[in-house]
């Protein structure tokens, strides 16, 4: 039990005198589930509402030219599909699979939604979790390094390139990246999650490079790492030049607490002063920032598997919308909602880990 006395300057309530009823971490977190609730709701209409908008049939983007020809195969896909009811109608039918977990049907691939995002999401989470971890420790030590040598040559020499790496469009530098280690050096693959020579390994987690491993299968583990290795640096590297800029943002305003001054004064060694105070107090808006940039990684880059030819959460929507195929569309867009409303609750749980002023308030 927590026991502060009285007249102290920041007390709070004891445990004691705390009012009984729900924990605050339980009636935030049923909040948060309330909130995800209206949140996807919301998406589920706004979605159906643009992609019922946006010109183009669904008949004429995925039947062929024959099909089309043909009255009866019309009718028939239209039919299927539900396309010939009111809009509100459909909506609700939706809406009703929807509440029991059912996502519906793509009508590019025939097959349930849900499975299509469980085939495609672990290969989105192959890019997504190597390029973040990387992007944290090079944006974090970089930028810490600009923001203690500020307004030195090294300090200039990171916000040039944090800001060539912010003015570089993805394609542009996928498209260099695959030229220079794959068509002129031989480095690695071309595209895609594996070679020709090799088969998928069994299935745990869906991530071709865990799974070999799980497998024993190190050949099929190495090629899979091979095949990840230019666009993860392609991703890292947009993701670092965005957290760099911040990472430094953060630390130069902390640098100019009076007690890091205090720290110095006290002749404590600067990689101590770094560790202990500047890097936990500076880490809360970077965290923020970090949060977002993980989530639209695992959301999926569109350019960047496109032109790698990687088969993820990307590349399944840009199919989708081209072919205004709605089941898939939704799916997509309850997943990247999904994904954000989780970073998100994320994010302000590490708050209080990081600093427990968040905590306390």
């Amino acid at each position: 039990m927590t026991t502060v006395h009285d007249g102290e300057p920041g007390a709070v309530a004891t445990t004691a005198s705390r009012p009984r009823g729900a924990h605050p971490l339980l009636t935030f977190l049923a909040k948060r589930v309330a909130v995800t609730a209206g949140l996807l709701l919301g998406v589920t209409v706004v979605t159906f509402g643009l992609v019922n908008v946006v010109p183009g049939d669904p008949v004429t983007a995925n039947l062929s030219d024959q099909a089309l020809n043909d009255p009866a195969a019309v009718a028939a896909f239209r039919e299927k599909w539900g396309l010939g009811q009111p809009l509100w109608a459909q909506y609700l039918h939706y809406l009703g699979n929807l509440l029991h977990g059912d996502l519906g049907h793509s009508q590019q691939t025939g097959r349930a939604v849900l499975d299509d995002l469980l085939h495609y999401v672990p290969a989105t989470l192959e890019l997504a979790l190597p390029s973040m971890v990387l992007a944290l420790l090079i944006g974090t030590g970089v930028g810490m390094l600009a923001a203690v040598r500020n307004g030195r040559l090294t300090d200039q020499l990171v916000r040039v390139g944090a800001l060539l790496g912010l003015s570089t469009p993805p394609f542009w530098l996928s498209l260099v990246v695959l030229y220079v280690f794959f068509y002129q050096l031989g480095l690695a693959p071309s595209g895609g999650r594996l070679s020709t020579d090799f088969s998928p390994p069994p299935t745990v987690t869906g991530m071709y490079t865990v799974d070999g491993a799980l497998a024993g299968q190190w050949d099929v583990a190495w090629d899979a790492a091979q095949h990840l290795s230019l666009p993860v640096l392609v991703l890292t590297s947009l993701t670092v030049a965005m957290l760099v800029r911040f990472v430094r943002s953060a630390m130069l305003e902390v640098l100019q607490q009076d007690y890091i001054r205090a720290a110095y004064a006290k002749g404590l060694p600067t990689r101590v002063v770094l560790r202990r105070h500047l890097l936990r107090a500076g880490l809360v808006p970077v965290v923020t920032v970090s949060g977002l940039a993980f989530a639209s990684l695992l959301s999926g880059t569109v350019l960047v598997e496109s032109i790698f030819g990687w088969p993820g959460v990307g590349q399944y929507a840009y199919r989708s919308a081209t072919a205004l195929d709605l089941p898939a569309i939704l799916g997509v867009s309850l997943f990247v909602a999904l994904v954000y409303t989780l970073v998100n609750l994320t994010v302000d749980l590490l708050y209080g880990l990081i600093d427990p002023r968040i905590r306390l308030s």
